[in-house]
Protein backbone atom coordinates (compact mmCIF):
# COMPACT_ATOMS: atom_id res chain seq x y z
CA UNK A 1 0.00 0.00 0.00
CA UNK A 2 1.93 3.33 -0.59
CA UNK A 3 1.01 6.84 0.91
CA UNK A 4 0.71 9.66 -1.30
CA UNK A 5 2.57 12.40 0.76
CA UNK A 6 1.80 16.21 0.41
CA UNK A 7 5.02 17.90 -1.39
CA UNK A 8 3.81 20.99 -1.43
CA UNK A 9 6.69 21.93 1.12
CA UNK A 10 9.00 22.28 -1.19
CA UNK A 11 7.21 24.91 -3.72
CA UNK A 12 6.54 26.86 -0.40
CA UNK A 13 10.18 27.21 0.71
CA UNK A 14 10.94 28.70 -2.69
CA UNK A 15 7.70 30.72 -2.79
CA UNK A 16 8.09 32.33 1.10
CA UNK A 17 12.34 32.36 1.14
CA UNK A 18 12.99 34.57 -2.39
CA UNK A 19 16.66 35.79 -0.44
CA UNK A 20 16.84 32.74 1.61
CA UNK A 21 20.38 32.17 -0.41
CA UNK A 22 19.20 28.18 -1.45
CA UNK A 23 17.10 29.23 -3.81
CA UNK A 24 20.16 28.63 -6.91
CA UNK A 25 20.12 25.19 -5.09
CA UNK A 26 16.23 24.77 -5.33
CA UNK A 27 15.64 26.01 -8.67
CA UNK A 28 18.79 23.08 -9.89
CA UNK A 29 17.20 20.47 -8.15
CA UNK A 30 13.81 20.65 -8.35
CA UNK A 31 13.18 18.72 -11.36
CA UNK A 32 14.96 15.53 -10.03
CA UNK A 33 13.52 16.30 -6.23
CA UNK A 34 10.29 15.95 -8.29
CA UNK A 35 11.29 12.14 -8.67
CA UNK A 36 12.63 12.17 -5.15
CA UNK A 37 9.61 13.08 -3.69
CA UNK A 38 8.07 10.83 -5.95
CA UNK A 39 10.03 7.91 -4.97
CA UNK A 40 9.63 8.82 -1.31
CA UNK A 41 5.49 8.15 -1.57
CA UNK A 42 6.34 5.46 -2.96
CA UNK A 43 8.47 3.79 -0.44
CA UNK A 44 7.20 5.25 2.74
CA UNK A 45 4.35 3.10 1.62
CA UNK A 46 3.69 -0.29 3.82
CA UNK A 47 0.43 -2.77 4.70
CA UNK A 48 1.10 -2.18 8.21
CA UNK A 49 -0.96 1.38 8.58
CA UNK A 50 0.58 2.80 11.32
CA UNK A 51 4.07 2.94 9.46
CA UNK A 52 3.12 5.28 6.77
CA UNK A 53 0.96 7.25 9.11
CA UNK A 54 3.67 7.93 11.72
CA UNK A 55 6.30 8.80 8.73
CA UNK A 56 4.24 10.74 6.86
CA UNK A 57 3.72 12.76 10.14
CA UNK A 58 7.30 13.80 9.93
CA UNK A 59 8.13 13.28 6.21
CA UNK A 60 5.09 16.41 5.01
CA UNK A 61 6.02 18.48 8.23
CA UNK A 62 7.84 20.73 6.20
CA UNK A 63 11.41 21.90 5.87
CA UNK A 64 13.38 22.25 3.20
CA UNK A 65 15.07 19.03 2.27
CA UNK A 66 18.53 20.38 2.23
CA UNK A 67 20.20 17.21 2.55
CA UNK A 68 19.15 15.45 -0.88
CA UNK A 69 19.05 18.52 -2.29
CA UNK A 70 22.60 18.29 -1.82
CA UNK A 71 22.79 15.09 -2.92
CA UNK A 72 21.31 15.99 -6.46
CA UNK A 73 23.14 19.16 -6.81
CA UNK A 74 26.31 17.25 -6.77
CA UNK A 75 25.97 14.53 -8.55
CA UNK A 76 24.96 17.72 -11.56
CA UNK A 77 28.05 19.42 -10.69
CA UNK A 78 30.16 15.89 -11.04
CA UNK A 79 28.00 15.51 -14.71
CA UNK A 80 25.97 12.47 -13.86
CA UNK A 81 23.47 11.73 -16.47
CA UNK A 82 21.64 8.64 -14.94
CA UNK A 83 18.83 8.34 -12.20
CA UNK A 84 20.36 6.82 -9.52
CA UNK A 85 20.82 9.54 -7.85
CA UNK A 86 17.43 9.97 -6.92
CA UNK A 87 17.28 6.63 -4.56
CA UNK A 88 20.16 8.18 -3.21
CA UNK A 89 19.04 11.33 -2.45
CA UNK A 90 15.91 9.59 -1.48
CA UNK A 91 18.09 7.23 0.93
CA UNK A 92 19.70 10.19 2.06
CA UNK A 93 16.13 11.62 3.22
CA UNK A 94 15.12 8.51 4.89
CA UNK A 95 18.29 7.90 6.61
CA UNK A 96 17.91 11.91 8.33
CA UNK A 97 13.98 10.79 9.08
CA UNK A 98 15.27 8.26 10.84
CA UNK A 99 17.58 10.13 13.00
CA UNK A 100 14.79 12.67 14.06
CA UNK A 101 12.37 9.82 15.04
CA UNK A 102 15.25 8.22 17.12
CA UNK A 103 16.36 11.94 18.39
CA UNK A 104 13.06 12.72 19.92
CA UNK A 105 12.88 9.50 21.76
CA UNK A 106 16.40 9.88 23.36
CA UNK A 107 15.77 13.66 24.08
CA UNK A 108 11.88 13.16 25.25
CA UNK A 109 11.08 15.79 22.68
CA UNK A 110 7.42 16.98 22.97
CA UNK A 111 7.38 19.32 19.40
CA UNK A 112 9.45 18.95 15.96
CA UNK A 113 8.81 21.89 13.47
CA UNK A 114 6.26 23.35 15.71
CA UNK A 115 4.00 19.75 15.74
CA UNK A 116 3.81 17.14 18.49
CA UNK A 117 6.23 14.98 17.75
CA UNK A 118 5.53 11.19 16.62
CA UNK A 119 6.67 9.68 19.79
CA UNK A 120 4.22 11.95 21.72
CA UNK A 121 1.06 10.40 19.38
CA UNK A 122 2.78 7.12 18.41
CA UNK A 123 4.74 6.45 21.62
CA UNK A 124 8.33 5.77 21.79
CA UNK A 125 7.99 1.48 20.56
CA UNK A 126 6.76 2.93 17.64
CA UNK A 127 8.39 5.65 16.66
CA UNK A 128 11.98 3.52 17.15
CA UNK A 129 10.66 0.59 14.97
CA UNK A 130 9.26 3.14 12.44
CA UNK A 131 12.89 5.20 12.10
CA UNK A 132 14.66 1.41 11.77
CA UNK A 133 12.18 0.72 8.98
CA UNK A 134 12.98 3.74 7.05
CA UNK A 135 16.66 3.11 7.46
CA UNK A 136 15.63 -0.55 5.66
CA UNK A 137 14.39 1.20 3.10
CA UNK A 138 17.23 3.63 2.58
CA UNK A 139 19.35 0.30 2.34
CA UNK A 140 17.00 -1.06 0.03
CA UNK A 141 17.86 1.78 -2.43
CA UNK A 142 21.35 2.01 -1.86
CA UNK A 143 21.74 -1.32 -2.62
CA UNK A 144 19.39 -0.64 -5.88
CA UNK A 145 22.13 1.46 -7.37
CA UNK A 146 24.66 -1.07 -7.45
CA UNK A 147 26.90 1.34 -6.68
CA UNK A 148 29.47 -0.60 -3.88
CA UNK A 149 31.34 2.81 -3.46
CA UNK A 150 27.79 4.80 -2.46
CA UNK A 151 26.52 2.00 -0.24
CA UNK A 152 29.77 2.29 1.44
CA UNK A 153 29.48 5.75 1.94
CA UNK A 154 26.05 5.75 3.26
CA UNK A 155 26.51 2.76 5.59
CA UNK A 156 29.65 4.33 7.23
CA UNK A 157 27.75 7.78 7.68
CA UNK A 158 25.13 5.96 9.57
CA UNK A 159 27.48 3.61 12.03
CA UNK A 160 28.82 7.29 12.59
CA UNK A 161 25.73 8.97 13.29
CA UNK A 162 25.22 6.33 15.67
CA UNK A 163 28.19 6.79 17.46
CA UNK A 164 27.78 10.40 17.52
CA UNK A 165 24.29 9.40 19.69
CA UNK A 166 25.97 7.26 22.04
CA UNK A 167 28.87 10.40 22.03
CA UNK A 168 25.94 12.56 22.87
CA UNK A 169 24.71 10.61 25.53
CA UNK A 170 27.90 10.45 26.93
CA UNK A 171 28.28 13.96 27.78
CA UNK A 172 24.20 14.56 28.06
CA UNK A 173 23.96 17.00 31.33
CA UNK A 174 27.98 17.34 32.08
CA UNK A 175 28.68 20.83 32.47
CA UNK A 176 32.63 19.04 32.17
CA UNK A 177 31.83 18.99 28.34
CA UNK A 178 34.93 20.04 26.37
CA UNK A 179 34.48 22.21 23.18
CA UNK A 180 36.52 19.75 20.99
CA UNK A 181 34.52 17.18 22.74
CA UNK A 182 31.15 18.94 21.45
CA UNK A 183 32.44 19.47 18.34
CA UNK A 184 33.02 15.79 18.04
CA UNK A 185 29.45 14.96 19.02
CA UNK A 186 28.05 16.87 16.37
CA UNK A 187 30.54 15.97 14.00
CA UNK A 188 29.57 12.87 13.85
CA UNK A 189 26.04 13.38 14.83
CA UNK A 190 24.86 15.85 12.36
CA UNK A 191 28.11 16.61 9.94
CA UNK A 192 28.45 13.07 9.15
CA UNK A 193 25.49 13.33 7.05
CA UNK A 194 26.13 16.19 4.77
CA UNK A 195 29.30 15.12 4.13
CA UNK A 196 27.48 11.60 3.01
CA UNK A 197 24.88 13.29 1.08
CA UNK A 198 27.55 15.09 -0.94
CA UNK A 199 30.20 12.93 -1.53
CA UNK A 200 27.86 10.12 -3.31
CA UNK A 201 27.10 12.64 -6.14
CA UNK A 202 31.09 12.37 -7.12
CA UNK A 203 31.18 9.09 -6.37
CA UNK A 204 28.38 7.95 -8.16
CA UNK A 205 29.83 9.83 -11.42
CA UNK A 206 33.15 7.91 -10.72
CA UNK A 207 34.86 11.64 -10.52
CA UNK A 208 38.50 11.18 -8.97
CA UNK A 209 39.16 11.15 -4.81
CA UNK A 210 40.10 14.62 -5.00
CA UNK A 211 36.40 15.25 -5.73
CA UNK A 212 35.00 13.28 -3.84
CA UNK A 213 37.37 14.77 -1.02
CA UNK A 214 36.52 18.02 -1.69
CA UNK A 215 32.42 17.48 -1.46
CA UNK A 216 32.82 15.06 1.54
CA UNK A 217 35.05 18.26 2.76
CA UNK A 218 32.32 21.06 1.73
CA UNK A 219 29.27 18.63 3.71
CA UNK A 220 31.10 18.12 6.94
CA UNK A 221 32.16 21.66 7.08
CA UNK A 222 29.27 22.69 5.84
CA UNK A 223 27.08 20.18 8.55
CA UNK A 224 29.08 21.23 11.36
CA UNK A 225 28.20 25.38 10.60
CA UNK A 226 24.61 24.50 10.05
CA UNK A 227 24.61 22.88 13.51
CA UNK A 228 27.16 25.29 15.42
CA UNK A 229 23.83 28.44 14.03
CA UNK A 230 21.20 26.12 15.11
CA UNK A 231 22.87 26.08 18.52
CA UNK A 232 22.65 29.88 18.65
CA UNK A 233 19.33 30.38 17.36
CA UNK A 234 17.78 28.20 20.20
CA UNK A 235 19.00 31.20 22.45
CA UNK A 236 18.38 33.65 20.30
CA UNK A 237 16.50 33.08 17.01
CA UNK A 238 12.65 33.65 15.74
CA UNK A 239 10.46 31.36 16.88
CA UNK A 240 8.07 31.49 13.20
CA UNK A 241 10.99 30.83 11.75
CA UNK A 242 12.51 28.06 13.93
CA UNK A 243 9.21 25.78 14.13
CA UNK A 244 10.16 25.33 17.83
CA UNK A 245 10.04 27.38 21.13
CA UNK A 246 12.96 28.98 21.73
CA UNK A 247 14.91 27.45 24.66
CA UNK A 248 14.37 24.24 23.69
CA UNK A 249 17.70 22.62 24.20
CA UNK A 250 17.78 24.89 27.24
CA UNK A 251 14.66 23.14 29.09
CA UNK A 252 15.90 19.67 28.00
CA UNK A 253 19.48 20.07 29.32
CA UNK A 254 21.52 19.70 26.34
CA UNK A 255 25.31 20.55 26.38
CA UNK A 256 25.76 23.11 23.38
CA UNK A 257 28.76 25.34 22.22
CA UNK A 258 27.10 28.33 23.44
CA UNK A 259 26.81 26.76 27.06
CA UNK A 260 30.28 25.16 26.78
CA UNK A 261 32.00 28.80 26.39
CA UNK A 262 29.97 30.82 28.95
CA UNK A 263 30.14 28.04 31.70
CA UNK A 264 34.21 28.22 30.94
CA UNK A 265 34.48 31.74 31.24
CA UNK A 266 31.83 32.23 34.06
CA UNK A 267 32.49 33.08 37.49
CA UNK A 268 32.06 30.10 40.14
CA UNK A 269 28.52 31.84 40.96
CA UNK A 270 27.58 30.97 37.55
CA UNK A 271 29.29 28.19 37.26
CA UNK A 272 26.65 26.52 40.00
CA UNK A 273 24.17 28.21 37.92
CA UNK A 274 24.76 26.29 34.77
CA UNK A 275 25.25 23.15 37.36
CA UNK A 276 22.21 23.81 38.77
CA UNK A 277 19.97 24.04 35.42
CA UNK A 278 21.59 21.79 33.28
CA UNK A 279 22.86 19.03 35.57
CA UNK A 280 20.43 19.42 37.81
CA UNK A 281 17.37 20.25 35.47
CA UNK A 282 15.83 22.34 38.25
CA UNK A 283 14.70 25.31 36.60
CA UNK A 284 12.91 28.18 38.11
CA UNK A 285 10.97 31.19 36.71
CA UNK A 286 13.46 33.78 34.71
CA UNK A 287 15.86 30.86 34.46
CA UNK A 288 15.89 30.79 30.67
CA UNK A 289 16.15 34.95 30.26
CA UNK A 290 19.00 34.85 32.93
CA UNK A 291 20.95 31.93 30.48
CA UNK A 292 20.41 33.82 27.67
CA UNK A 293 21.88 37.04 29.11
CA UNK A 294 24.91 35.20 30.78
CA UNK A 295 25.33 33.83 27.32
CA UNK A 296 25.81 37.39 25.74
CA UNK A 297 27.77 38.51 28.63
CA UNK A 298 30.59 36.21 27.96
CA UNK A 299 30.39 36.23 24.53
CA UNK A 300 29.77 32.44 23.81
CA UNK A 301 26.57 33.71 21.30
CA UNK A 302 29.09 35.81 18.90
CA UNK A 303 32.00 33.82 19.15
CA UNK A 304 29.98 30.37 18.54
CA UNK A 305 28.51 32.50 15.30
CA UNK A 306 32.60 32.91 14.63
CA UNK A 307 33.13 29.21 15.03
CA UNK A 308 30.27 28.63 12.29
CA UNK A 309 31.96 31.18 9.87
CA UNK A 310 35.35 29.45 9.89
CA UNK A 311 33.56 26.49 9.39
CA UNK A 312 32.09 27.91 6.58
CA UNK A 313 34.72 29.45 5.06
CA UNK A 314 36.00 25.99 4.99
CA UNK A 315 33.56 24.68 3.31
CA UNK A 316 33.51 27.20 0.59
CA UNK A 317 37.32 26.77 0.28
CA UNK A 318 36.85 23.03 -0.47
CA UNK A 319 34.69 23.63 -3.88
CA UNK A 320 37.93 25.96 -5.65
CA UNK A 321 38.50 22.42 -6.96
CA UNK A 322 35.51 22.77 -8.96
CA UNK A 323 35.42 25.38 -12.08
CA UNK A 324 32.75 28.42 -11.56
CA UNK A 325 29.28 27.85 -12.74
CA UNK A 326 25.50 27.50 -11.51
CA UNK A 327 26.25 24.60 -9.10
CA UNK A 328 29.33 25.74 -7.75
CA UNK A 329 27.76 29.18 -7.31
CA UNK A 330 24.42 27.37 -5.19
CA UNK A 331 26.79 25.24 -2.93
CA UNK A 332 28.33 28.47 -1.96
CA UNK A 333 25.50 30.38 -1.25
CA UNK A 334 24.49 27.13 1.08
CA UNK A 335 26.72 28.28 3.49
CA UNK A 336 25.66 31.42 3.51
CA UNK A 337 22.23 30.68 3.49
CA UNK A 338 23.07 28.53 6.77
CA UNK A 339 25.23 31.40 8.52
CA UNK A 340 22.94 34.18 7.65
CA UNK A 341 19.97 32.50 10.32
CA UNK A 342 21.89 33.78 12.97
CA UNK A 343 23.37 37.03 11.45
Amino acid sequence: MAVILPMETQERDNETAPNSGIEGLLALAENDMKAVNALISERVGSDVTMIPELATHLISSGGKRLRPNLTVASAQMCGYEGSDHVKLAASVEFMHTATLLHDDVVDESDLRRGKKTARLLWGNQASVLVGDFLLGQAFRMMVETGSLDCLGILSHASTVISEGEVMQLNVAKKMSTSEDMYLNVIRAKTAALFAAATEVGPALSKRPEAEREALRSYGMNLGIAFQLIDDVLDYSGDVSKLGKSIGDDFREGKITLPVVLSYLRGSENERGFWRRVMEDGAIEDGDLEKAVALLENHGALSDTIGRAQHYGSMAKDALAIFPDGVHRRALTDVVSFAISRAV
